[in-house]
């Protein structure tokens, strides 16, 4: 039984996720574009995997089960990785970005574990389906994982300040996470309170 293109891809991300910590910490000035490098990657495979499933028929119960799992894992490592380190002072708005990028990694991290629990429970009640991955939640996706992308930089990229602008890309991904938070409860509301009627 030959294993899935797509499938070698997420496992991939998912082996790329402790090369990312190990490059963040690096002394060397060259490991702060590594792992920005190492992250944009896997951000790649992100989408090309499920296109590859797609396209050369190659979904399964596994791809379905780990591809959701290296995203998250991904994601909330980056944000672990960011809320650890001592940002740079932001220029356009003068203030130390680190509270903010705390309360982010919280909301963003809290959405996950919170739509993650309610589309277990859906899916045990037939109703998957309304709390499925929408449009916004593709834009926040777009969002977040720029921003990630950008602020791992730590440093400017030629005279674009990376930093800074992957950090305005992250609040707006937690904005949109909210937001769909918020989209997905009212979804599945009527589901819970019939659920908790009987």
């Amino acid at each position: 039984m030959t294993f899935p293109i797509a499938n070698i891809l997420t496992v991939a991300r998912i082996i790329m996720i402790p090369l990312v910590v190990i490059l963040f910490y690096m002394p060397q000035r060259w490991a702060m574009a590594a792992t920005a490098w190492v992250f944009i990657l896997a951000a790649v495979t992100d989408s090309l995997d499920g296109y590859l499933a797609r396209k050369l028929g190659q979904t399964s119960a596994l791809g379905a089960f780990l591809d959701p799992v290296a995203d998250k894992l991904m994601v909330a490592i980056a944000l672990i990785l960011l809320v650890s380190y001592d940002p740079p002072m932001l220029e356009l708005i003068k203030f130390n970005p680190h509270t903010v990028i705390v309360l982010t990694a919280t909301v963003i991290v809290g959405r996950e574990i919170t739509i993650s629990a309610l589309r277990e429970w859906m899916a045990e009640v037939g109703a998957r389906g309304k709390v499925a991955v929408s449009n916004m939640g593709k834009i926040k996706t777009i969002f977040q994982m720029t921003g990630l992308s950008m602020m791992l930089f730590r440093d400017d990229v030629w005279f674009i300040p990376a930093f800074e602008l992957g950090f305005y890309c992250l609040v707006a991904a937690a904005a949109l996470t909210l937001w769909s938070m918020v989209v997905y409860l009212r979804a599945a509301w009527p589901d819970l309170m019939r659920s908790s009627s009987r």
